[in-house]
């Protein structure tokens, strides 16, 4: 294994050692690109396996009056929409073989990139920290059904530290031990479905679920932006788990394992938190919907559902500390990726910590989050997005190199379109949302900002900006030691 410096100061070390993965913002080259799209499938299954979905699904039912029948609408398009947006920019780590975030510097300029590369990482404390909290519940749940502990100050601060030390550990290990993780969760989260479904089957009252009348078309609408809301949060760090294929991989088979993944989760489970609302109503507006469903479920399938809840909340933080541990190099962290990580799993501990023993609404503080998480991170989608229609090609010196000798330093350090569309589009899509925390001035009277679609604005915002603005020309890119066929268009 050797040791090398980039410009930045960031250390990148090549190679494994004993599982650990050791490549930072360096690309991967070509002899170590032999992953398989089919990979991504437990990837995108394990990054939705969240109990959350169970009191989102619920509150389809509840506060927005959605029957059955439009549940399935919103369980079937939220994962379309989001993750084929999260797919489609998972197609850059294939071209560039680096994180996402390193790749955004080719778009923004060296300087540039570290104003939605802050953002984007300052959102993924709240992310980590909500998944954390939800794990901990978990397993204080666990606890009082099994062993009858109640759950105090002492405990919740143990428990919340298991499961951030656990989560750091497995991001920090890399992506094997990611891979490896996600692929077990898979099966367990089926085994969980059966279980699940077994139980509705005989103890649902399914007259009263499809007699239920259909709820207003613009809910509908609104529950499909809330539920993407939260997939599209995964797309910067896309490219980080297809970064290891080879430029050969198939454009379609990312974007199709992509939603694939994330489907095979969101929908069951949001379906099955809409049936569950009809009988027990409560669970849309929870305060712990954790220890809540751990009440209403029988012992024998309360505990598997608890546990499972704890594994997948573990990989949806891990996969989140691991791409965090990038973004935190890119802001120019001078450490080794997998002590990166470390500085995001104490935040999430310290946040964590305070949600569970202060806030008295946990599922109105993770919807109006997710509100306004969507929007930081679609404003980087759109000039991300809009940048590959006419990028085909990432220089790898130019990525590392920080100084103005690099070919995407462009202005000052700054790609002026990329950062005029982007802090456009943001404010734009903050103008149009509307949450418990926050409102912008034009939420109301509208279908953008009554629909819950201020992140959809973005997005288009900052697309359409940044393709309308003069851009920088594209750098002469070296060519490739080991010349490839081109890649595959979607």
């Amino acid at each position: 294994m050797s040791t090398t410096a980039s410009n930045d100061g960031a250390l990148e070390t090549h190679g494994e050692s004993h599982g650990l993965e050791t490549r930072g913002l360096d690309p991967v080259p070509h002899s170590e690109r032999t992953a398989r799209t089919r990979e991504l499938l437990p990837t995108w299954v394990a990054a939705n396996i969240s109990v959350l979905l169970l009191s989102m699904g619920a509150g389809l039912a509840v506060s927005y009056g959605l029957n059955f029948w439009q549940a399935l609408v919103v369980g079937v398009a939220a994962p379309v929409v989001s993750y084929g947006l999260v797919g489609l920019m998972g197609i850059a780590g294939k071209r560039g073989g680096a994180p996402g975030m390193a790749l955004s510097r080719a778009v923004f300029g060296q300087r540039g990139n570290l104003l939605p590369g802050a953002l984007i990482w300052i959102a993924r404390w709240g992310w980590e920290t909500i998944n954390a909290v939800t794990g901990a519940y978990a397993l204080l749940t666990v606890l009082n059904i099994l062993f009858g502990i109640r759950s105090n100050t002492f405990l919740i601060i143990v428990t919340l530290l298991l499961f951030v030390v656990t989560t750091f550990v497995i991001s920090g290990l890399g992506i094997n031990a990611v891979r490896r993780c996600n692929r077990w969760a898979s099966y367990l989260f089926a085994g969980f479905s059966v279980l699940v479904l077994g139980h509705l089957v005989v103890d649902t009252d399914w007259g009263k679920v499809f007699g239920q009348a259909a709820g207003p078309t613009p809910l509908m609408i609104t529950g499909v932006g809330v539920i993407a809301a939260g997939g599209i949060s995964w797309a910067p760090s896309s490219p980080d788990f297809t970064r290891y294929l080879p430029r050969t991989a198939s454009s379609v088979a990312i974007v199709r394992n992509t939603v694939g993944g994330a489907g095979v989760v969101v929908l069951p489970m949001v379906l099955m938190g809409a049936v569950m609302a009809v009988s027990t109503p409560d669970l849309a507006s929870a305060a712990d919907p954790v220890s809540f469903l751990g009440e209403i479920l029988p012992l024998w399938i309360a505990v598997p559902y608890l546990l499972i809840a704890l594994v997948g909340m573990l990989l949806i933080n891990a996969m989140s500390m691991y791409s965090a541990g990038f973004t935190a190099q890119t802001l120019g962290f001078r450490v080794p990726r997998h002590w990166a990580v470390s500085v995001n799993a104490v935040i999430s501990l310290v946040f964590g910590g305070v949600l569970m023993l202060v806030a008295t609404s946990f599922m109105g503080s993770f919807i109006a989050f997710l509100s306004l998480l969507a929007v930081a991170f679609s404003a980087w989608v759109g000039v991300f997005g809009a940048d590959m229609l006419r990028r085909r090609e990432y220089d790898a010196g130019a990525l590392l190199d920080t100084t103005r000798t690099s070919a995407y330093w462009y202005r000052g350090g700054f790609s002026p379109a990329a950062v005029a569309a982007w802090a456009v589009g943001l404010g734009t899509g903050l103008l149009f949302t509307t949450s418990d925390w926050f409102t912008g001035p034009l939420a109301s009277g509208n279908p953008v900002g009554e629909y819950g679609l201020g992140w959809v604005a973005t997005v288009v915002v900052s697309f359409l900006l940044y393709v309308a603005l003069p851009k920088p020309a594209l750098p002469r890119t070296p060519a490739p030691a080991t010349e490839e066929p081109a890649p595959l268009a979607v």
